[in-house]
């Protein structure tokens, strides 16, 4: 295991016992998640590029680990990670450039590409 395959299995094992704690919280969450996702005006893929460019923008490490993963999952290709992350680092500024980084490390491991 890598850096965000144990951070996204790590993280799925703290919301345990979050979604026992408030499950009705956790499953209106994963219904928005389902409903916002759904294909529309938009495919799911370019609805994904766009949560992993908020992960990045905002600085978030399992968003980025979970959304590198299902971009793999939907045949994403580094072309167009790379392309959405110069939008994310247009949008975020210097910290976002340093995030990008580990959105791109984190789409070689899900994809088992080499660094």
């Amino acid at each position: 295991m890598s850096r965000y395959t144990d951070l996204t299995e790590n993280i799925k094992t703290h919301l345990a016992p979050v979604r026992k704690g408030v499950p009705e919280v956790m499953q209106a969450f994963g219904a928005m998640s389902k409903a916002a996702n759904a294909e529309g005006a938009l495919d799911t893929k370019t609805k994904e590029l766009i949560a992993l460019a908020i992960g990045v923008a905002i600085r978030c490490d399992p968003c980025i680990g979970f959304h590198a993963k299902e971009l793999v999952r939907l045949g994403a290709t580094q072309a167009e990670i790379q392309e959405m992350l110069g939008v994310a680092m247009y949008m975020g500024g210097g910290p976002s450039v340093m995030y990008a980084a580990n959105a791109m490390e984190a789409f070689n491991e899900f994809s088992g590409a080499q660094a």
